[in-house]
């Protein structure tokens, strides 16, 4: 494929959830102005996952088949915003001609930068090994030592998966109630439980999520100067 000099650079993100998708599309206009988003939904990806309790190497090969569909279609960088498939990002790194982001990196960064007591909040097993792992490499490279405490929000995504937003959202409110007494800082390990804060009043600890974070990580990284907001 060419591509005019005067074309915009493309991202594109690799999407597990459709519900994220305008979400996504907006901070990347907020944060990568000059940016031209495209986005790829594979639900199937994460429902594998969630069916065979990990992440597969049949998984791991077909994210991998996606990214480099996204490189032959001119992406200049990608994005994969599913935190279940994090391993599978890290496999594609070395090989990937472009760069490449896991969405949560940015939020595991910046909860190590706010306390060593870190909370993770998840409304799926198979994503809460790999955003435990993520926190810990980061706070490695970054010469700190944290303490995780984890905690799943058991059905939650059945319910959002089913329609019921309001029933997950109530779900995962009721779990950080739980898990905020012990911890300087929460993650909320999906990008798809961020609105249920939108219905809480004041938190006592920060508590993090990881679209706006990790496309701010994302910016930074490809060194490009956010637009001005107000």
């Amino acid at each position: 494929m060419t591509t005019d000099i005067h074309d915009p650079p493309a991202l594109a993100m690799i999407h597990t959830v459709p519900g994220i998708i305008p979400v996504l599309n907006e901070l990347v206009g907020l944060h990568l102005p000059g940016w031209r988003p495209f986005n790829m939904l594979d639900e199937s990806l994460l429902g594998n996952t969630i069916r065979e309790g990990t992440l597969s190497r049949q998984t791991m090969r077909r994210l991998a088949t996606h990214i480099w569909s996204a490189v032959d279609a001119g992406a200049s960088a990608v994005l994969v915003t599913c935190s279940s498939l994090g391993p599978a990002v890290d496999a594609a790194m070395p090989l990937c001609p472009v760069p490449i982001f896991r969405i949560d990196d940015g939020m595991a960064i910046e909860a190590i930068q706010r306390g060593n007591r870190i909370g993770v909040l998840a409304t799926l097993a198979t994503t809460m090994d790999p955003t435990t792992r993520l926190i810990e490499r980061h706070a490695h490279r970054m010469g700190r030592n944290v303490f995780v405490t984890s905690r799943l929000c058991e059905g939650a995504f059945d319910k959002l998966r089913n329609g019921d937003r309001a029933a997950h959202d109530a779900m995962i409110r009721e779990g950080l109630a739980l898990l905020v007494g012990s911890v300087d800082v929460v993650v909320l390990a999906q990008a798809s439980m961020a609105n249920a804060l939108n219905e809480m009043s004041e938190i006592s600890v920060p508590v993090l999520t990881s679209p706006e974070l990790g496309v701010l990580h994302m910016s930074s990284a490809l060194n490009v100067r956010s637009r001005p907001q107000g």
